[in-house]
């Protein structure tokens, strides 16, 4: 059996992880848009009127542009720290 042969178990296994790993992450965002609209809904539209359907959707890509850099350097940390093992 060669290397490459040996290596393919590992790398379905690594691919399946990864492709699942990004479903759930879509499944999970598309629920926090949810509720982050939801939020934005009943707490901020209130506050400054109806008419503030442009401050909401900046408020709202703000809160995700913030959510994703934190996401990106915690896990670009984690992968840096597995790899110095």
């Amino acid at each position: 059996m060669s290397q490459s042969t040996k290596e393919l178990p590992k790398a379905v296994i690594k691919q399946m992880l990864t492709l699942s790993t990004s479903g759930l992450g879509l499944v999970a965002a598309l629920a926090w848009n949810e509720v982050v609209k939801e939020a934005i809904g009943s707490y901020v539209k209130p506050l400054i009127g109806e008419s503030s359907g442009l401050v909401s959707l900046f408020l709202y890509a703000l809160m995700v542009t913030v959510l994703a850099v934190v996401v990106t350097l915690q896990l670009t940390k984690l992968e840096q720290h597995l790899e110095k093992r």
